[in-house]
């Protein structure tokens, strides 16, 4: 058992990182309110179907796709299957390696997110880039870069990385 004291927040620190959680919560709500009311889809849909929009061939891996979409290969499997049933993606064994699997994005998928991406880009320009300066939202990239970093890279969110994906 540890016994060692932790390092508490000094008050600016907890200021900071309050401050950072509840923009994190009220930015993903607000985007996620915007796309359910004007394009019926939630913000982790359009983040999937927004992710497959911008790979060669509209295809990629589900492990890399999910790896895009910061989630897990359970929720990215949960998502596709409503993706799917709506027409707008479908699942196949990747050909080079059948021990993956590719989303691909339909032209039904594509349609959507063309329709969807004006609006959402500019929700994403009113609340987060048009309120900071130019070199704000450069330190606020060069900030998420660095705790990225830190959180570090998995692959294979929540699944063993010796394992395909």
């Amino acid at each position: 058992m540890n016994t060692e004291e932790p390092r508490w927040l000094e008050a600016d620190e907890q200021a900071t990182w309050l401050a950072m959680i509840k923009m994190i919560t009220r930015l993903q709500a607000s985007l996620d309110a915007d796309l359910q009311h004007k394009a019926g889809v939630s913000f982790f849909e359009y983040q999937v179907l927004a992710g497959l929009s911008m790979r060669p061939d509209r295809r990629t891996r589900m492990s890399d796709l999910a790896e895009f979409s910061a989630c897990s290969l359970s929720r990215l499997s949960h998502t596709a299957r409503r993706l799917e049933s709506k027409g707008w993606l479908y699942r196949i064994p990747d050909p080079t390696d059948g021990r993956y699997t590719l989303a691909v994005l339909t032209d039904a998928g594509w349609d959507k997110v063309v329709a969807t991406a004006p609006g959402h880009v500019a929700d994403v320009r009113r609340v987060l880039i048009d309120p900071l300066t130019q070199a704000q939202y450069k330190q606020l990239r060069q900030i998420s870069e660095r705790v990225n970093d830190a959180i570090g890279h998995s692959p294979c969110l929540g699944v063993n990385n010796n394992q395909p994906c």
